[in-house]
């Protein structure tokens, strides 16, 4: 069995858990460390890993792959994730893997799904479900252009759900199981590109 350190950064939940995966895909959740806070990512992220591995009596030694959330989500606590994800493989000399945050989310659902989560400026980060599968985006718009023909549900942010016309599932933000679940375990770790879809607001000031 293998022994995977999974983090999100991408939502308010700043998550590090620590997962063994099975040879066969199962997986068993170890530990799991969650603050909540739509600031503070670069404070509350080291301290949680730490957290989870002492509570899974886990030295970092011990880790044979990162699983990280590469958004969509807000710049700043999106870079804080995975950067520190980058640095811990590179030190520890293990692949890191990349995965869409809304995939973690969406994962295991049934039916059709539509997944949200904050993407500030009065806009969602938004991707469809089916059976548990992504058919569409990730995107992001405005909650009144998105459309909510052909779903049954809605998961994600709470904030937010609450501004589709339909039922919501109790699927808030992603898990460190599920994070491990969508990960791509057939071949090498693709690259770790940011999910941002739109520029960061902060610009270099003009000559």
């Amino acid at each position: 069995m293998s022994m995977i350190l999974a983090l999100d950064t991408a939502t308010p939940a700043i998550t590090a858990g620590l997962v063994r995966r099975a040879p066969d895909g199962s997986v068993q959740p170890l530990s799991e460390r969650i603050t909540m806070g739509a600031r503070g990512h670069a404070e509350a992220l080291t301290p949680n890993i730490a957290a989870a591995c002492a509570d899974a009596g886990v030295a970092v030694g011990e880790l044979g792959a990162i699983v990280v959330g590469c958004g969509p989500g807000p710049f700043t606590g999106l870079r804080v994730g995975m950067a520190t994800a980058a640095a811990m493989g590179l030190a520890l000399d293990i692949p890191v893997y990349p995965v869409c945050t809304l995939d973690a989310i969406g994962y295991g659902t049934a039916g059709s799904v539509l997944v949200v989560t904050d993407a500030r400026r009065r806009e969602v980060y938004w991707a469809g479900y089916r059976d548990g599968a992504r058919i569409r985006g990730p995107a992001v718009d405005a909650p009144a252009d998105v459309s909510v023909q052909g779903y049954a549900q809605v998961a994600g942010s709470p904030d937010h759900t609450t501004l589709f016309d339909l039922p919501v599932l109790d699927r808030q933000y992603p898990s460190p199981s599920r994070l491990v679940q969508v990960a791509d375990w057939d071949g090498p770790p693709g690259a770790l590109t940011p999910l941002y879809l739109r520029r960061p607001d902060a610009k270099e000031p003009g000559r």
